[in-house]
């Protein structure tokens, strides 16, 4: 084991505050997972984040952590923006709200099967997808301008979509706080054709499985049963989200000189919260959270309709919205720390949000259970569905894992599988059949790059953040 880590509970490590560390960090996993963060930076990532000024408790990370842009992946961090507190765009990410959304259907998974292949080209035709991928839907600049600053409520007007989905999405499917004025013309010329699209990398459409049922009373609540199909996809937001972070990455720079932040790695550039640096990456950030909630929203319309041409209208409304999470941002939330509830900025990289029955954040629907949290695995692994629990909101600043996380790096990937024999294992072992953009992707994204996600699952749980609630198995992948 790492011989700075000390194991505090089951699936629960702490490094020491040494050097320069405000606050200790501590590793959420299995011991075997948290030997594989020894392989990158994860470890000085961690150490490098727990230095900045107004961290609160720990530095974290979550059981599918390795090396990212500043942040490691699986990061977690809150900082207390009344004592000196930062917000780091490294923190957040480039995909700004790259998230998960499930939707349910009332199709058994045989007749979904039957049509498996169809279904797949349908939704490959229908949700483009891949580097650079153009939507159905283009917005003018100021259309543009009214999504982002109204989220998900914006395109449902616009037809994509019911009013109930939004209401199924953290934060409503709204992050308060957009404000458009403080976005580049390159985000605005990078946005407006992308509305709708999956992207490429780790993005999908998954047609799924309800493959096994954990807990019962809380699976009936999410209003998923075992035997039916659902459809898992994952996106962010796309090239606006990217610009916005390459944007105010600089600015970043700019203000830790003005403000005299020393930092060990320009790579976690940031501002004290309440300077007006940072109120407008705030604003910035907002608005391509709002934008990739418009993006899933869209999707969610396409792939509605992709079923109607498949199955008849009538599956279409059966086709409620699970519930859709947000994977990377920063978000003002109150806690309680050391005894005292506060106001503070959680930075969530690769990490998602599980509060626990009771909190006001939380659906109406599911408040006596918990929020629903969305694991996808790898192509061609299980997926989970979670509920949070109250151990997160003690331990983790309400948060739990995202993935499986990579083991792999996908120059490493590419030298190691070969894609033919990928798509065609895949079928002929696993029963899912795989469509994708550009065939060298499937190398990139082969399970074998990935950790082990029924273990990430269990460390989580172990922990005590999270409940499995089902077990998901994919049977028809769309890749960007």
């Amino acid at each position: 084991m790492v011989s700075n880590l000390t194991q505090t509970e089951e699936g629960v490590w702490e490094m020491p505050k040494e050097g320069a560390m405000r606050v200790p960090a501590k590793v959420f996993g299995v011991e075997p997972l948290v030997k594989m963060m020894e392989r990158d930076r994860t470890f000085s990532q961690l150490r490098n984040v727990a230095t900045l000024p107004g961290i609160i408790n720990y530095a974290m990370v979550m059981p599918d952590a390795h090396e990212g842009y500043g942040f490691p992946i699986g990061g977690v961090a809150a900082f207390d923006p009344d004592n000196g507190g930062v917000v780091s765009p490294g923190g957040v990410g480039y995909d700004i709200n790259c998230g998960v959304r499930l939707i349910k259907t009332c199709l058994s998974i045989e007749e979904v099967k039957a049509k498996t292949p169809e279904l797949v080209k349908a939704l490959f035709r229908n949700v483009p997808s891949g580097v650079g991928s153009k939507g159905k839907l283009r917005l003018t600049p100021d259309e543009l301008k009214r999504a982002v600053t109204e989220g998900a409520g914006y395109v449902i007007k616009m037809g994509y979509g019911w009013d109930e989905d939004k209401d199924r999405c953290e934060e409503y499917g709204r992050l308060e706080g957009a404000d458009p004025s403080v976005l580049s013309d390159m985000a605005i010329q990078r946005g407006a054709p992308q509305f709708g699209t999956v992207g490429a990398g780790n993005h999908f459409v998954e047609i799924e499985d309800v493959h096994e049922v954990f807990n019962e009373s809380v699976a009936k609540s999410f209003g998923l049963e075992k035997g039916r199909a659902a459809v898992l996809f994952h996106c962010g937001s796309r090239g606006f989200g990217h610009q916005v972070c390459s944007d105010y990455l600089k600015v970043m720079h700019e203000a830790g000189r003005k403000y005299k932040i020393n930092l060990p790695d320009m790579e976690l550039a940031c501002a004290p919260l309440g300077t007006a640096e940072a109120d407008s990456y705030l604003k910035a950030m907002a608005c391509a959270v709002n934008y990739a909630f418009c993006n899933r929203q869209v999707m969610t319309h396409w792939i509605r309709e992709t079923f109607g041409q498949v199955f008849g209208n009538a599956a279409v409304d059966e086709m409620h919205v699970v519930y859709d999470v947000c994977h990377n941002v920063a978000k003002f939330e109150e806690h309680e720390v050391n005894g005292k509830r506060m106001t503070v900025c959680v930075h969530r990289k690769g990490a998602t949000r599980a509060f626990p029955a009771g909190r006001k954040e939380v659906p109406k629907i599911y408040r006596d259970v918990g929020q629903p949290v969305l694991i996808p695995g790898s192509m061609g692994t299980f997926s989970y569905v979670l509920a949070g629990k109250e151990g997160s909101m003690k331990k983790s600043f309400g948060s739990s894992c995202h993935g499986s996380g990579r083991v792999m790096s996908r120059k490493e990937a590419i030298r190691t599988f070969k894609s033919s024999d990928l798509q065609e294992k895949l079928k002929t072992e696993r029963g899912v059949i795989v469509q994708v953009s550009e065939l060298d992707l499937l190398a990139e994204e082969a399970p074998g790059a990935y950790k082990d996600v029924d273990s990430v699952v269990r460390s989580v749980q172990i922990a005590g953040l999270t409940d499995a609630v089902v077990k998901l198995k994919p049977v028809g992948v769309v890749k960007g």
